[in-house]
């Protein structure tokens, strides 16, 4: 299998890439669940941000809330996922899982891309 180039230009805001899986399918709602309870079972912190679409690349994104230090409860977790996702229907939104024996992210992953 021959590895492929994905252009990503600053011109064309659609074609940019952000964090782990932007090379995938849109995840659905069971699957982004799966992915922050691996984060769980992992016991890293999980924490959501977001941005507006022009500004994804030139700024830092805002943090919904403190990061979910000690909170394992997924449906609590999933619970700010909507409502953030509701606060900013127009963002894009990711969910980081934060490995605090390395001191930094174990993953991060768009869950809502918004259109530019």
């Amino acid at each position: 299998m021959q590895m492929q180039n994905y252009h990503s230009l600053l011109d064309d805001p659609d074609s940019r890439k952000l964090e782990t899986f932007s090379y995938l399918n849109e995840m659905d709602a069971g699957s982004i669940r799966k992915q922050i309870q691996a984060m769980l079972d992992k016991s890293w912190q999980v924490a959501i941000e977001h941005v507006e679409p022009e500004r994804s690349h030139r700024t830092y994104w805002y943090m919904w809330q403190l990061p979910f230090f000690g909170e394992w409860d997924i449906d609590k977790i999933m619970g700010e996922v909507t409502a953030c996702r509701n606060a900013f229907p127009d963002h894009h939104i990711k969910v980081i899982g934060y490995d605090g024996k390395r001191q930094t992210q174990g993953m991060a992953m768009v869950i809502n891309r918004a259109k530019s």
